[in-house]
């Protein structure tokens, strides 16, 4: 096949937003942990610790105090000075799960609390369970049925070629393309057990390595069987990481890409 072209990294749209940026979160916002509400709020707020996405600060009158162990530490951190707190619900303890901002913090930020995203086991947006970080509301993700043919080779083998490609566009990240079954070829593909979520996709259900020749490249496609309602044109797909295989679409080779998230 003649390659006719090689396409640059920078062909996809990046995140803009600033770090420290403030934005007040539309939703109401509820997590829990054993059982029990630690925060319910419509007053949160979006703080963008990086420009990648961003993280919630949660009003201290939304949170359950009952739950709030004061580990009486007082941190000084980029957006202010903090009072470091644990919680406690029945037997569940998370020391260190949140920081209580004083008058001296960002503006806006002063009584809110940042709380460790993995020390509550599980958060809402609205009665919608989202998973890894909060959804950036800058952020699109969009799934598109396409006749455009995508071929994914590795060393030289033909991994899958299709003409009828899902292909996921999301700020931020390279075009993800999605395939049916029927067009890939498995005989180089090997079941693993690893599992990955994503906040706009959901959690997948089947990721795969490739064995080729002696050598394992690892978990380089995945499939969402029950992905968010956003994303239903891919259930069931399965898509290879562009950063680990040699994509050709319509005949145009595609620069590998580093090494980023789903």
């Amino acid at each position: 096949m003649r390659i006719v072209n090689v396409r640059w990294v920078s062909d996809y749209p990046q995140r803009i937003v600033p770090v420290n940026h403030i934005e007040p979160v539309p939703r109401r916002v509820r997590a829990f942990l054993g059982g029990a509400a630690v925060l319910d709020t419509t007053h949160a707020l979006y703080v963008w610790e990086s420009p990648h996405f961003p993280q919630y600060y949660i009003p201290l009158g939304d949170v359950n105090s009952a739950v709030l162990v004061d580990e009486g530490h007082v941190e000084h951190l980029l957006r202010g000075t903090a009072q470091r707190h644990g919680l406690r619900v029945g037997e569940a303890t998370r020391p260190g799960a949140a920081h209580v901002y004083g008058t001296d913090a960002l503006a806006g930020l002063a009584g809110t609390v940042r709380f460790e995203w993995h020390a509550l086991e599980a958060w809402f947006e609205e009665d919608e369970e989202i998973f890894v970080h909060p959804r950036d509301p800058y952020v699109r993700v969009d799934a598109l049925r396409s006749n455009r043919t995508i071929r994914v080779e590795l060393e030289g083998v033909l991994l899958a070629e299709s003409s009828s490609p899902v292909m996921v566009f999301e700020t931020g990240l390279p075009t993800r393309y999605y395939l049916d079954r029927t067009t890939v070829d498995f005989d180089h593909l090997v079941h693993t057990e690893t599992v990955t979520s994503c906040p706009y996709k959901g959690t997948t259900n089947e990721y795969w390595s490739a064995h080729i020749g002696d050598e394992i490249h690892q978990d380089i496609a995945w499939s969402y069987r029950f992905p968010t309602g956003a994303l239903l044109p891919i259930a069931g797909l399965i898509a290879f990481y562009n950063e680990k295989v040699d994509l050709t679409l319509d005949g145009v080779a595609l620069e590998r890409p580093p090494i980023k998230s789903k």
